[in-house]
């Protein structure tokens, strides 16, 4: 596999593998809480990995950038209440994403429509959760299959392998400890 998402790009690393980098983005974070430049660089770090996990849970471009735009504001207005934490402010923004999106499903009242159009594109290896490039379904089995599962679970796979965060990152933005995500993880594959 090309290691390539559904929508065509290369995941961005969430996680930086230096110190100095992970100084760098808490530096640029605690910049961030009185300097525009400061969060626009978070911002730009950040923005392509968002909107492409709102894409692949919504399946539509238009919430996709609502979402996006949603996330960075209230990212924005709630950055000086944000303590940091490693791996870093990506899961939080993940979070702050994924609520935009329940809550748009609720207003529009679309739970269901919303799992049925979920993008489904899990890393090389993750077979529960690939869907063929060549299938002329697009996959929609594996998002009936999802749209069948309890929403925790959903929000687990998709934060898990849409989002491509990792288990810690994952974890950090569904706010519980790496070992109850992999029970999650674990349980939410065989649901599906």
């Amino acid at each position: 596999s090309s290691g390539r998402t559904a929508l065509g790009a290369r995941p961005i690393p969430l996680i930086n593998t230096s110190s100095s980098d992970r100084f760098d983005e808490r530096s640029l974070v605690e910049a961030a809480r009185h300097d525009a430049n400061a969060f626009a660089a978070l911002y730009r770090r950040y923005v392509e990995r968002i909107h492409a996990y709102a894409y692949r849970r919504s399946g539509s471009r238009a919430i996709a950038e609502d979402v996006t735009s949603a996330t960075f504001e209230k990212a924005l207005r709630g950055l000086e209440r944000y303590r940091w934490r490693e791996p870093g402010i990506g899961p939080w923004l993940f979070r702050i994403a994924s609520n935009e999106l329940v809550d748009v499903h609720r207003r529009e009242g679309r739970q269901d429509r919303a799992a049925h159009n979920l993008r489904a594109s899990g890393p090389s290896g993750d077979a529960a959760l690939e869907v063929p490039e060549d299938d002329p379904g697009g996959g929609e089995e594996v998002r009936a299959a999802l749209g069948r599962i309890p929403p925790r679970y959903q929000r687990a796979l998709t934060l898990r392998y849409f989002a491509d965060l990792s288990n810690e990152e994952a974890a950090a933005a569904m706010g519980v400890s790496r070992a109850t995500m992999a029970v999650v993880v674990h349980r939410a594959g065989a649901a599906l």
